[in-house]
Formats: structure tokens, C-alpha cells, sequence
């Protein structure tokens, strides 16, 4: 027979932890995004003195103004990336230090943004400022995400914590004791259901490092990935059923079958009273796998209610 050993257990259907969002510089916030704004590389998450602030991926928050050659650091590296990105490359072997390709492709990117218009109703270069970008005109992100909350209101200044973010990706929170915590792992396949229902394959994508008290006992946090998107709502309770044991094809018999030898080990009892010696395997579902000399399919053996 096949013993499958599953469990369900509870989870919190939302997009993961959440990352705040402060503003820099001078200036009054005129414009802040909804809830549930998605966020990605070249839009404007929020405006300052009417002007947007755009959206850069990245690991290094723009620290200064860039507006000239010879400037060096992962800055410099990360403003020639997302450029690049949006449509505005620039050439260069030391491709961390600011040169003219670079301020170059800087105000070709600004005259897009701002709708500076060409030809007779534009001003002449000599009218227009250097090509620069300050810390107050784009905001560095990890990657694409969801506005998840807005503290902030318009008329406030910019510098503080303006906003939260978090994946797009719906995931589900699972509070796992650390004992239970160590019988699953990443990639390991599992199904979420919904409220509803309906349920969806999902795998769990990150086991917690970090033990919290929770209301009755310690708990890691266990991630879990659904392969498709489960529920319309943002947040939601759900199941998650975890298979922690499979065993394809294997000789079992109810564990009340087992006798414990005075010597050690187990045995299994036939109709007739002999004992046969068996080597245990998995335990599932009142079952447990068997094995060893004498130990064959179809075997009648003596089992306790």
C-alpha cells in the first residue's frame, strides 16, 4: 500500500512582509499613490512640488547629486543600470564612474520625463540646466512591489516615512512550532485552500531563522508560494495541507499488529500464534510499513482493536 501522512495547518493569506518608504530633500508631498498601487522601474511613485519621483531598482539609495565627470561608487553603477533599463544607455569601460555617455543619457531621460518639447518650442541648450540627478528625484526599490499602506498626506513635507511596500506576489504566513518547523523545507510541495474552498499547488519558499512567542509557544515563520493566484482578496485566512511522509508501495500492517520483544525490537503474530521478527519502517495514518525475512504480501497476522 501507499502511507501518505499529511497535516493542515492555519496560515494568513497576504504579500509578504512590508518595507517603508521615506522620502528625501526639500519639498511638499502633492501627490501619494492608492492602496494597492503597483509599483515598477521608470513610474513615478509620488510627487514633490508637482514633480514625480521616480522608481529605480536598486540596493544603493541615491545619496548625492550626480551631475558631473569622474564621480565613482555603486550610485554611479545603479543610475547607468536603470537607465539603461528605461531606454537610455550609455557606453563606458568603468561603468561606476560618471562620464559624459552617462550625463548624456541623464538628460535625455529628464527632457522625456518632464515633456520638455523639441524643435521651435523648446529652449536652446545654452537656455536649459546641466544634466543632474539629485537624491529627491528618484526613489530606490529592491524591485517591483505593491503600495500596501500610505501614512503620509499630501501638503506634508517629504523627508519621514511616507508610504509601505510589498511583493506583488501573494504568499501565505504559516506559524509553525520549531519542532514542526524542521519536518518541511524550500521547494518542498504543498496546497493552499481558500476560505471558498478552492485550493491551489503552492511550495514553500522560505523556513524563518528567527523564533517569536507567540500566544501559546514559540513560532517560525514558514512561507508558502501558491503556483496560481487563489482569492480576490487581499488578506484571508487559509489552510495550508502539508504531505511530511510517502511511502510508494510498501508492505504495512495496523500498527496494533506490532508486538514488542522482550529483546528488543518487534515482531508481527500469524494466525497460528508463531511470531515473525519485523524491521519497522514509517508510521501513517494507524499504519505502519514493515520488513524482513518471512514479512510477505497477503501475510495473515493477529492485530489489537
Amino acid at each position: 500500500m501507499d502511507l501518505t501522512d499529511e497535516r493542515t495547518v492555519s496560515g494568513t493569506l497576504g504579500f509578504g512582509p512590508a518595507r517603508v518608504v521615506k522620502g528625501t530633500g526639500d519639498g511638499v508631498l502633492t501627490r501619494l499613490p492608492a492602496v494597492g498601487t503597483k509599483v515598477r522601474r521608470g513610474t513615478a511613485l509620488y510627487r514633490v512640488d508637482d514633480k514625480p519621483v521616480t522608481v529605480f531598482y536598486g540596493a544603493t539609495p541615491l545619496f548625492r547629486t550626480v551631475d558631473k565627470i569622474g564621480l565613482h561608487g555603486r550610485d554611479v553603477l545603479e543610475i547607468r543600470r536603470n537607465l539603461a533599463a528605461l531606454g537610455y544607455s550609455s557606453r563606458s569601460t568603468d561603468r561606476d564612474v560618471s562620464d559624459d555617455s552617462l550625463l548624456d543619457a541623464i538628460e535625455r531621460w529628464e527632457r522625456d520625463r518632464d515633456h520638455v518639447p523639441s524643435g521651435a518650442q523648446r529652449a536652446t541648450l545654452s537656455d536649459l540646466p546641466g544634466p543632474s540627478l539629485t537624491p529627491g528625484e528618484v526613489v530606490v526599490l529592491a524591485g517591483p512591489g505593491r503600495v500596501s499602506d500610505v501614512t503620509a498626506q499630501a501638503g506634508d513635507p517629504v523627508a519621514g516615512p511616507l508610504l509601505s511596500i510589498t511583493s506583488t506576489a501573494a504568499v501565505v504566513s504559516v506559524p509553525m512550532s520549531p519542532a514542526d518547523a524542521a519536518t518541511v523545507h524550500s521547494g518542498m510541495a504543498v496546497t493552499v485552500i481558500a476560505p471558498d474552498g478552492a485550493s491551489s499547488p503552492a511550495k514553500i519558499t522560505a523556513v524563518g531563522r528567527a523564533v517569536t512567542e507567540g500566544d501559546e509557544s514559540a513560532k517560525l515563520s514558514v512561507t508558502v508560494t501558491p503556483d496560481k493566484p487563489l482569492s480576490a482578496y487581499d488578506a484571508a485566512p487559509v489552510q495550508v495541507r502539508i504531505t511530511t511522509l510517502s511511502r510508494k508501495g510498501v508492505l504495512a500492517v495496523p500498527v496494533g499488529a506490532l508486538v514488542a520483544l522482550a529483546e528488543g525490537g518487534y515482531a508481527v503474530q500469524r494466525t497460528d500464534g508463531s511470531l515473525v521478527a519485523a524491521t519497522t519502517g514509517a508510521f501513517a495514518g494507524g499504519m505502519v510499513q514493515v520488513s524482513g525475512p518471512g514479512i510477505t504480501d497477503g501475510l495473515p497476522v493477529v492485530t489489537t482493536s
